[in-house]
């Protein structure tokens, strides 16, 4: 299968994310290509027999250019299999609000977009305290003591499931 991932990220999570899924499925005999949503916006959809858009979830919104292909490609993402990676910290955990907000920020997306993805992965993010700025690491310790996790300011925290992203993957080829 001729596979396409495009991906947007901020702090480089969903980039690694994007990165291990096409390493992944070219281990499964797939070919992929893997570019920046930024680059992707001249991609030719049909070429392709599935393709994997990826973002992360920062103040319950995805990346610029994440929306604007998807805005762009919607027609041709219909006419292909397609699913939507959704990065974020609240996939880590089980708070119902939590994933409520996600689905919020799904169907935000969608409706921004006019693409609906038929397929929604939502994998757990990282704190990468490496990547941010004196504000943004207050502010990421704050969230991380709400929901009762220990960081420790510098030091980069991963919460990707990397077995279940593999079975999530398996079941979106397999139809499921």
């Amino acid at each position: 299968m001729n596979i396409l991932i495009a991906y947007a990220s901020t702090e480089g999570q969903t980039r690694k994310i994007a990165r291990y899924a096409a390493d992944y499925l070219n281990g499964q005999g797939h070919t992929v290509e893997l570019v920046g949503a930024e680059d992707a916006k001249d991609a030719e959809l049909a070429r392709f027999d599935a393709v994997l858009l990826a973002g992360s979830v920062h103040a319950g919104k995805y990346q610029k250019p994440l929306v604007a292909l998807a805005k762009n490609k919607a027609r041709d993402l219909a006419h292909v299999r397609s699913a939507f990676l959704s990065v974020s910290l609240a996939a880590a955990g089980d708070d119902p609000d939590d994933w409520q907000g996600l689905s919020d920020c799904v169907t935000r997306f969608a409706e921004k977009t006019g693409w609906t993805p038929p397929t929604v992965m939502h994998v757990a993010g990282a704190f990468r305290f490496s990547e941010y700025d004196f504000f943004k690491s207050w502010a990421m310790r704050w969230i991380a003591a709400t929901k009762d996790q220990e960081v420790k300011p510098g030091q980069d925290k991963e919460y990707t499931d990397w077995a279940a992203l593999k079975k999530t993957l398996d079941g979106w080829l397999a139809g499921g």
